[in-house]
């Protein structure tokens, strides 16, 4: 009678789980492809500005170097990796464009 009890209680854990990844699909599929693209450039586009306005307060006096160094790392670094995301999804469409059907 154990090995039924024991079997139950995986299936109500595999329903559960089901449960979960179908939430997590529904929230996936609301967000779209688009919308996280447009968040991604959203961000790096702040991070530019961030680094700008520290610049600024840093050539104005007001500003702190340390923080002036660090903002323009963090934009650089979120840039360049958008641009290798963005060369990725090129190759990745021109490798599907090329297959045959």
């Amino acid at each position: 009678m154990e090995p039924i009890k024991a079997n139950q209680e995986g299936i109500k854990g595999l329903d559960e789980l089901s449960g979960k990844n179908l939430q997590k699909k529904e929230e996936t599929e609301g967000k779209g492809f688009d919308r996280l693209l447009d968040e991604t450039i959203g961000k790096v586009s702040d991070l530019q500005k961030e680094a700008d306005q520290a610049i600024k307060e840093l050539t104005g006096g007001e500003g702190d170097i340390v923080k002036a160094m660090i903002a323009m790392q963090k934009a650089e670094i979120s840039f360049q990796t958008m641009i290798e995301v963005r060369n990725k999804l090129v190759n990745a469409y021109q490798e599907i464009m090329r297959m045959q059907v």
